[in-house]
């Protein structure tokens, strides 16, 4: 009855993702006002990851690859706790008919939930036998029972470990998703230009996407993550300016897109795919701009004396936009209907300009950089409604800019200088487990992938 209920709790509060717990203002303590999934006083569901077995001496390094990941992903799921290898039993199961319950709920270990399984393998094939059980529950039911086949590869094991992670995540939060097998965006200069790559959510797999030899920054994954948008510079009328360009995942290539006269950059798709908005000089001022998918009939929103960047459409209703402008001196966010219209100041205390908004998943929380008087970058998140603030990244470096939302809610991706060159860098919600992701050359705009 007792994990019954805390289950309940769990899939309650990770429903939430984001609930305001004790609202602060800039001038009060940074103690966080919301929460990643759990920790609102209740107690998570602590899970165990058994050493995956192998079924024959082939099988052993990629029966070890697949136990690690698997830990690696729900540790920082942010919605449970990895319960220590060091306090397993001496036998691990590697299926069902092997699990003894009792000594996983052995209080040194007190396991909610164990997942095991096994690994075969021939110079072909990897078969992967997965489950995960509740130890607590008399029930002989499996929570989730997998079988994965594929080529022996690392990069097929890596695949199937992501997967059988966000399954349990999957089932752990009612339904919430996972973002082990999810990909980030980011430009990285490591090839001697600045190009689009791409990676794991964890790091892992890191490789280019484009080769254009110019600049490209600000990588946009569209909603069904078969596109990505990007600020590129390419000849318009004799002249190189800063365009907006566009790769396929499915064509695995650049993809046309129009080109127009002046500065074009900062692209952001409609929550529905169907638009794209985007900061333009075409007219002479940047201002923010609307077209459909394929470039056509570019549509003005913005008419200020300042100029107009960087839009983030809000991902749950879709009409609204977050921008920053500087037509009131410096750059400060601005919020506005999809259409244009009703434009007014998210207007925060203290001096210094806030760039590089953008919106958790469920529309209610805004991450964006804020340049204090002091000189340094950090990352923040806003309730919107009632402007309420918290520092992410205090004292964590001179430079944390361009945050990114993971599918989940419970994640952020960004850039920090806080070891050396920009590196792109990865925590909780909450600001809390920092990853870095990238370590060789100069890498920067991380966007993650939808889905």
């Amino acid at each position: 009855m007792l994990v019954k209920s805390r289950l309940f709790h769990l899939l309650s509060l990770a429903a939430l993702l984001g609930l305001a717990a004790h609202p602060v203002s800039a001038q009060e303590d940074q103690r966080p006002w919301f929460r990643t999934g759990t920790g609102l006083g209740v107690e998570r569901i602590r899970l165990a990851v058994a050493d995956f077995g192998p079924r024959d001496d082939s099988a052993k390094t990629h029966s070890q690859q697949f136990t690690q990941i698997v830990r690696d992903d729900l540790a920082f799921s942010g919605i449970l706790d990895l319960v220590s290898p060091s306090f397993y039993p001496a036998q691990s199961p590697t299926q069902p008919g092997e699990l003894q319950r009792a000594s996983w709920t052995d209080p040194q270990v007190n396991a909610h939930y164990v997942a095991f399984g096994n690994l075969a393998e021939t110079t072909s094939e990897v078969a992967i036998q997965a489950w995960l059980y509740d130890v607590t529950s008399p029930s002989s039911e499996s929570v989730v029972g997998k079988i994965y086949r594929g080529a022996p590869t690392d990069a097929q094991v890596r695949k199937f470990a992501h997967q059988f992670a966000d399954e349990i995540i999957f089932k752990l939060s009612g339904g919430l998703p996972g973002i082990a097998s999810t990909q980030i965006a980011f430009i990285s200069s490591r090839t001697g230009a600045k190009e689009v790559w791409v990676m794991d959510y964890d790091g892992a797999n890191q490789h280019p996407l484009t080769s254009l030899r110019t600049i490209s920054l600000m990588p946009r994954w569209s909603p069904d993550a078969s596109r990505i948008a990007f600020t590129c510079y390419q000849p318009y009328s004799g002249v190189v300016n800063a365009q907006i360009c566009m790769y396929s995942m499915d064509a695995g290539k650049v993809i046309s897109f129009p080109r127009f006269r002046g500065t074009n950059s900062a692209p952001a798709w409609s929550p529905d795919g169907t638009q794209i908005m985007f900061s333009s000089s075409m007219l002479g001022n940047p201002e923010l701009f609307v077209t459909d998918v394929n470039g056509s009939k570019p549509k003005r929103l913005t008419f200020a004396t300042g100029g107009s960047t960087s839009p983030a459409w809000n991902p749950k209703t879709g009409q609204s936009v977050v921008f920053v402008s500087d037509r009131g001196g410096i750059p400060k966010l601005y919020m506005m209907n999809a259409d244009g219209t009703n434009v007014t100041l998210l207007d925060l205390p203290d001096k210094g300009y806030l760039i590089d908004p953008a919106w958790s998943p469920n529309g209610q929380i805004l991450a964006f950089s804020w340049r204090r008087p002091d000189g340094n970058y950090d990352i923040y998140v806003m309730d919107p409604t009632s402007q309420h603030i918290i520092n992410l990244t205090p004292d964590s470096g001179t430079r944390n800019e361009r945050p990114s939302w993971a599918p989940d809610g419970r994640h952020i991706v960004f850039e920090s200088t806080r070891t050396g060159p920009r590196q792109i860098w990865s925590m909780l919600a909450d600001g809390s487990q920092p990853h870095q992701l990238t370590t060789e050359g100069h890498n920067e705009s991380p966007n993650w992938s939808p889905k």
